[in-house]
């Protein structure tokens, strides 16, 4: 790889990070100042492990409604293709800390829910692929490497 690409992640040596952890992968400022943190939540070591579908699809859901119940700073939660994480964006959210602390908050949420948010036909495009104990299985080994959440390479 001799040419930086214009993905940011595609320039990140996948062989090089250790998960689990939270990292800054991105900063733009918009035209009249406002600023989009792009944070990559790395959940399983990239190549060596994935999150199934289900439990990935109803993770998504849960994050994407539960972080909102502790900021307004969240625009969008994607998870990633190779299933190893999400992609966290947030407006106007510069500190590492809080972002921190939003993300245990939202993870202990999740354990403490008894459904999937928007897990129906009406609201979901694959209402089918969705498994609540999953999620929550993800979301309890994530909160317990918290020590590791700061350390992205080995």
């Amino acid at each position: 790889m001799s040419d930086k690409m214009n993905v940011e992640s595609f320039n990140l040596d996948h062989t090089k990070v250790k998960a689990p952890y939270l990292r800054l992968a991105d900063i733009k400022t918009g035209e009249h100042g406002d600023t989009i943190h792009k944070y990559d939540m790395r959940i399983c070591q990239p190549n060596q492990g994935h999150m199934a579908m289900p439990a990935l699809h109803s993770l998504e859901h849960l994050l994407a409604e539960m972080s909102r119940n502790h900021s307004d700073k969240v625009v969008d939660i994607s998870p990633m293709g190779c299933q190893t994480g999400f992609y966290w964006a947030m407006i106007n959210h510069d500190d590492y800390d809080a972002m921190l602390e939003l993300l245990e908050k939202t993870l202990q949420d999740v354990l403490e829910a008894t459904e999937v948010p928007a897990c129906n036909e009406t609201q979901c495009g694959w209402a089918a692929s969705h498994s609540l104990e999953g999620a929550k299985e993800v979301a309890r080994g994530f909160l317990a490497k918290r020590d590791e959440w700061t350390q992205v390479f080995a």
